[in-house]
């Protein structure tokens, strides 16, 4: 096989890993603070009601305010998983989907 089929096979498949790993996400919120009462000015309800998204999914990680203004920092979800925050019983992530 050549290396740059390879490479096009290797990016396929890091990209359905991808998929399968945002799949896992509930649309909870709970790691955007949703259940503390102070969540990200950018987590927004989803259509029909259902479910919370990220109005800057592509590029939340880094400084944030919270509806607040207090300031934190995102971070990919895998750092967290570790820990515990109020309503993780709820995360996909951790239920382990």
């Amino acid at each position: 096989m050549s290396s740059a089929k390879e490479n096009n096979a290797y990016e396929v498949w890091q990209d359905i890993q991808h998929q399968l790993w945002e799949k896992k996400c509930l649309r909870c919120a709970a790691c955007c603070g949703l259940f503390d009462g102070d969540p990200c000015l950018h987590l927004k309800k989803g259509e029909n009601g259902e479910g919370y998204f990220c109005e800057i999914y592509e590029n939340r990680f880094g400084l944030r305010k919270t509806v607040s203004g207090k300031t934190f920092r995102c971070v990919p979800i895998r750092d967290i998983l570790h820990l515990s925050w109020p309503g993780d019983h709820c995360c996909g992530y951790k239920k382990g989907r």
